[in-house]
């Protein structure tokens, strides 16, 4: 492993401001990963910008179900991305097995797509998918078990405590089909209010970080009214951690 990621849609004010300065930014707090969000919208900004400032850009967040999958993974090959991770399906489609089963067909034939350009699929959780219970079960991990065994589970720990589950224990069952933790902390409220840096809030990052060793590490805030002071403080927290 060679250090963690940011999600930047934790700065997209000030991505679509400036994309440039944004990672110019990100990379003088020390990263030399990010994770875009939009690629196929992104795609020329990205392409300068990771150069420029020496980021890679190993996962993206970029909605592929019923969208132009042909795009979004042609700009994935193009930016060195190897997993284009779906962000949202929503929670609507987590109340029962059918719409499950559904949801992981469609990611399945993707993750097919995808390989057409040497690319994988993932998937990243919001709170819905751990609250949602089929036969004692989360919906999340009713759906691993019919996901093709490329795809990669992105799992984010705060939304995953915020849906009532123990994280670390999640990560355990779920074992190498996780691929990346969306490093996350706070109050765990699920209007995204009340985010601190990692370390300062309610989800057990030391377990999480611990059930997950090969795992990337994808720093991310859904708001912040310090953005980039936070990430730092995240990035140092990770870095005391021996991350």
């Amino acid at each position: 492993m060679s250090g963690p990621s940011v999600q930047l849609y934790s700065v997209r004010d000030a991505f679509a401001a400036d994309p440039d300065e944004t990672l110019r930014r990100l990379a003088a707090i020390g990263f030399r990963r990010v994770e875009p969000y939009g690629v196929v919208e992104n795609v020329e900004a990205l392409r300068a910008g990771l150069a420029a400032h020496g980021l890679s850009a190993p996962t993206a967040h970029a909605a592929v179900v019923g969208k132009d999958q042909e795009a979004v993974f042609g700009a994935a090959r193009e930016l060195g991305i190897d997993v284009v991770i779906e962000p949202l399906i929503p929670a609507e489609r987590w109340g029962n097995s059918a719409d499950i089963a559904a949801t992981a067909e469609a990611l399945n034939a993707a993750a097919k797509v995808a390989a057409r350009y040497g690319v994988r699929m993932g998937y990243h959780n919001h709170w819905w998918e751990l609250e949602s219970r089929i036969s004692g079960r989360s919906a999340l991990e009713v759906f691993a078990d019919r996901l093709s065994s490329e795809i990669v589970l992105e799992i984010d720990v705060y939304w995953a405590t915020a849906g009532g589950e123990d994280a670390a224990a999640l990560l355990r069952r779920l074992g190498e089909r996780v691929g990346a933790i969306h490093v996350k902390d706070g109050s765990l409220a699920v209007d995204a209010t009340g985010q601190v840096p990692a370390g300062q809030g309610r989800v057990p990052l030391r377990e999480v970080l611990a059930a997950a060793p090969g795992a990337l590490r994808v720093v991310e805030f859904d708001q912040h009214p310090d953005v980039f002071g936070g990430i730092a403080e995240s990035f140092a927290y990770l870095a005391g951690a021996g991350e």
